[in-house]
């Protein structure tokens, strides 16, 4: 009887196991906010993505109110056409504007949707014209670099 009670906690003990690496699977993988809600999707043309990934937040005042579906390249203009999956209640002016943004100093990326002052609202398969690509911290210290280095030319002259 001893030996069943012992098997028993210790196939529990696994089954606990088990669920936590498919939590933190979800959890890394950003699947754990997963939604089978209709959704309406909107895009929008970046120079620069980043390390934005499909299933990044959209946020709007720190709100999530959407997520980031499909990211394809646009041969023709050379850009990152990225499509939204906005939740239908939340409705923005067909002016709004994008911006890939930051959490943290290197933390994940997600696209910050600000409003304009349309009197329309975005609809499906609208296309939002107004973005600011991402800020790639590796360019910010090359021109930082660059900017120290002109800078003791200057002074050796």
């Amino acid at each position: 009887m001893h030996r069943k009670t012992i098997d028993v906690w210790v196939g529990l003990f696994v089954l606990l196991g088990l669920i936590s690496l498919l939590f933190l699977a979800l959890k890394v993988g950003n699947m754990s906010t997963l939604s089978f809600k209709k959704t309406y999707a909107v895009t929008g043309k970046f120079d620069n993505i980043g390390g934005l990934k499909p299933q990044a937040p959209v946020k709007s005042a720190g709100v999530v109110v959407g997520r980031v579906g499909d990211i394809t390249f646009d041969d023709k203009t050379y850009q990152a056409l990225v499509r939204l999956e906005m939740e239908p209640g939340y409705k923005f002016p067909k002016d709004s504007s994008l911006k890939i943004l930051t959490a943290g100093l290197l933390g994940e990326q997600y696209i910050g949707i600000e409003p304009g002052g349309d009197t329309n609202n975005l609809v499906n398969g609208d296309r939002i014209n107004r973005t600011q690509s991402a800020t790639v911290l590796e360019d910010l210290i090359n021109q930082f670099i660059y900017s120290k280095a002109a800078e003791g030319k200057e002074g050796t002259e």
